[in-house]
């Protein structure tokens, strides 16, 4: 059985304990976050629909997000219309086409990331992760830079990253005044040498035509009037932060759960070892119409359902709406928890054990919405292809070119913060 999170630091109504058993109740519950009350929500229909069918009555919560130091501007805009145009302006540097053309970079960083480690030295496995996840966002988003430049960003961005990671969501611990400051300190490092090589890179005409050139010029009407250069700025800290926060935890589970598990471990590296060409469909996003996934895109999903990075979410509704059989004045916030929905007993047989091989029979259904690992509908993750090949590259190379086994008598427990992750994870690294 996976690591439960720790309850101590959280809120009573939103202790994983209590709410697991919630599963067996009401689908829609009362709950207070905060002093604050809000419905929690279990049945994934109702998720969906939230999420989907009536997702335009739906707007932002701050409930679960006042931690979080991230712009209004671009795909985090309030306003739907000008979040679809940011959305639309990104896809062409997220889509299959332009994640093919990032594999070569991926492979790059995974092998550099091996090769910095030493035989029996132990790794910080989540501080490695975010250095090779900020590498890949910097370089694919942003382009080539030069080697101190881009060394500089790479550690500054995991700096960000990893305060961002252990930054609670709500309650005291969220309003803590030390490790707020550390994030907004961390903050301001990383915006400020970014922008410095923004400007840099733009101000010569035909210098990039990465995802930040498109922000820069874009200032069509549907955008809602072009960016500034601060919230430009803003919004590549955005991005690069949320690709690098939610790759570098579930790489982090991924890795761990290798090492707890020897047969997955031998099935992966067997799956790995076949040629490109019969081996597992690399990139595939399952549920798309791709069939039976590889053992190791199985292994992964199986490690997003148990460990989502993004593990609860809040909205607000707009107006008034029926949600089953409640009636939800405009205002109210609704909460659902990915962590909770991917284990529902009814819906994923022994819902906590760890099998990869579920994911054979089980499908993720559009209709509903128990699997949701990148969320759904028109504000789902829109880097989930790039997000799928990134995992399936890291892993790949990482776990042919070392086995990692923990230190003798621990086992992280899992930190449910900004996102979900392992705490304290060091791992002791052997050549294979």
């Amino acid at each position: 059985m996976p690591p439960t999170p720790r309850d101590a630091d959280r809120p009573q109504e939103l202790r994983f304990s209590r709410m697991e058993r919630l599963l067996g109740g009401h689908p829609i519950s009362t709950v207070s976050v905060d002093g604050t009350s809000a419905r929690f929500v279990t049945d994934p229909a109702l998720v969906r629909r939230i999420l989907v069918t009536d997702a335009r009555h739906y707007g932002k919560s701050e409930l679960l997000q006042k931690a979080r130091i991230l712009s209004k501007s671009g795909l985090l805009a309030p306003d739907d219309a000008r979040h679809r145009h940011y959305r639309r302006l990104a896809h062409p540097h997220l889509r299959t086409t332009a994640v093919t053309a990032h594999t070569p970079l991926m492979e790059d960083v995974a092998r550099a990331t091996a090769a910095s480690w030493r035989p029996g030295q132990p790794v910080d496995i989540q501080a490695a992760m975010c250095r090779a996840a900020g590498r890949i966002a910097l370089n694919a988003l942003l382009g080539p830079t030069s080697g101190q430049t881009s060394a500089l960003l790479t550690e500054r961005l995991a700096a960000l990253s990893w305060e961002m990671i252990t930054k609670p969501l709500y309650g005291n611990a969220a309003r803590a005044r030390r490790p707020a400051h550390r994030l907004r300190q961390a903050s301001t490092d990383f915006r400020t040498l970014l922008a410095r090589c923004i400007t840099d890179r733009l101000d010569p005409p035909g210098a990039t035509t990465h995802y930040l050139a498109a922000l820069l010029a874009d200032a069509g009407p549907a955008a809602g009037g072009a960016l500034s250069g601060e919230q430009v700025c803003d919004e590549a800290v955005m991005m690069l932060t949320a690709a690098t926060v939610t790759t570098a935890s579930v790489m982090s589970w991924a890795l761990y759960t290798l090492a707890r598990h020897p047969l997955a471990e031998e099935k992966v590296l067997k799956d790995l070892a076949q040629p490109a060409d019969t081996g597992t469909d690399t990139g595939a996003r399952p549920g798309h119409g791709h069939g039976p996934p590889g053992y190791t895109l199985r292994f992964l999903m199986e490690v997003l359902r148990l460990h989502p990075p993004v593990w609860i979410t809040s909205r607000r509704t707009l107006t008034p709406l029926t949600l089953g059989e409640h009636t939800l004045p405009a205002g109210t916030d609704v909460v659902f928890s990915s962590y909770l929905l991917h284990r529902h007993p009814a819906h994923y047989r022994d819902p906590h054990r760890f099998d990869p091989d579920r994911w054979l029979t089980t499908r993720p259904r559009p209709q509903d919405a128990t699997y949701l690992p990148f969320g759904t509908g028109a504000r789902g993750c829109v880097g989930e292809t790039f997000a799928w090949q990134e995992l399936h590259v890291l892993l790949g190379v990482l776990a042919q070119e070392w086995r990692l086994t923990l230190q003798p008598g621990t086992r992280p427990r899992a930190a449910a913060h900004t996102t979900l992750h392992p705490h304290r994870l060091l791992m002791i690294p052997q050549p294979r």
